[in-house]
């Protein structure tokens, strides 16, 4: 395996499917096999799933709410979905922990970085719900936050297209697709990967980020095996 300890970045909008809001099932039990094949491979797996198909921060503030409580609404969402991708690893035998950043103890552990890490090393899947904890800070913040955290190899930024291109190939077909970037390039290129804060994050703490497409069956495994699949950013 070219990876020992990953943590995977999944978006909300992801676990909807085909749906246009809410969480579709089948797709959440794909993602699990898919979870599930690299763990069974000896990976220690973590994960931050996004909100953004329950409840978007930043929309509901354009609307006139609080930005600060549109936030903390958003992270009640990413435990939302984290506990339906619990509930399916967990349908399908695999040991996992839901860690939330704001505390709820009924139904997760409060994030501790050593208890993580020691989750991971006993071969659980580690999810981690709420965001940072804080607003103003996105979920792909607190998987560069994590990531870095727990030490892990590399954020694989997991989305439905596979890999970063000069424009967004869903609306210009001339866009062309990187194989691999430096963070210098992504920089000067003004290419959008992950927010800013997320990226310094990465960039400053030599963390490897890899954007794939997680809707392709299989992809999730030939990464970890080292082929060349989706943009390296390194």
């Amino acid at each position: 395996m070219a990876y020992k300890r990953i943590l995977l970045k999944l978006s909300g909008e992801s676990l909807m499917g085909s749906q246009q809001y809410g969480i579709d099932n089948a797709m959440v039990l794909q993602y699990a096999h898919e979870i599930k094949a690299i763990q069974e491979e000896g990976v220690e797996v973590a994960i931050v799933v996004g909100g953004g198909n329950i409840f978007r921060g930043l929309s509901a503030e354009k609307s006139g709410m609080d930005r600060a409580q549109a936030d903390y609404m958003g992270m009640l969402a990413t435990v939302i979905n984290s506990m339906a991708l619990q509930n399916a690893l967990e349908t399908l035998g695999v040991y996992t922990r839901l860690l939330s950043a704001i505390k709820m103890e009924q139904i997760c552990e409060p994030y501790v970085r050593r208890r993580a890490i020691r989750h991971l090393e006993k071969g659980r899947v580690v999810i981690f719900g709420a965001g940072t904890g804080n607003p103003y800070f996105t979920t792909d913040s607190a998987a560069a936050l994590r990531a870095i955290e727990i030490k892990a190899d590399v954020v694989l930024k997991g989305t439905r297209v596979d890999g970063i291109y000069t424009a967004d190939p869903e609306k210009d077909p001339t866009a062309t697709k990187f194989e691999h970037l430096t963070f210098d390039e992504v920089y000067k290129r003004n290419l959008n990967v992950m927010d800013m804060t997320a990226f310094t994050l990465c960039d400053e703490n030599n963390l490897p980020i890899i954007v794939f497409d997680m809707n392709k069956d299989g992809n999730l495994m030939k990464l970890i095996k080292g082929d060349t699949i989706g943009t390296l950013v390194k």
